[in-house]
């Protein structure tokens, strides 16, 4: 796998797991997943959480825009309940045939 985004994954991981008790890890979906770098594409990552709500996406993206910034890449970051998730069908059918589950650790699923 490309190594900015096993950082990107990490960071994000960590940063989710530090201020969301609910965080229950995340996807990586679309280009990345061939371990191939992109320079015009964004990383695609789904992350679930046990509820969603507006403070928690204000305080979900000054952490994007920090990784962003720090790694210099572009992530395309979808929020989610796991019922939020199913009910967004285009995106659920699409990581779960091809998207790679991660724990909130970091840690790839297999």
């Amino acid at each position: 796998m490309h190594t900015k985004v096993h950082e990107v994954i990490k960071l994000l991981s960590g940063a989710f797991r530090k201020n969301f008790e609910d965080y229950k890890g995340l996807y990586l979906f679309g280009a990345y997943l061939d371990g191939k770098d992109h320079e015009d594409e964004d990383i695609e990552i789904v992350a679930l959480f046990d509820s969603q709500d507006k403070a928690k996406r204000e305080s979900i993206w000054p952490i994007i825009g920090r990784i962003e910034t720090e790694l210099d890449v572009c992530i395309d970051l979808y929020p989610y309940t796991q019922e939020e998730f199913k009910n967004d069908e285009e995106i659920y059918n699409e990581v779960l045939k091809e998207g790679i589950f991660y724990n909130p650790l970091g840690v790839a699923k297999k």
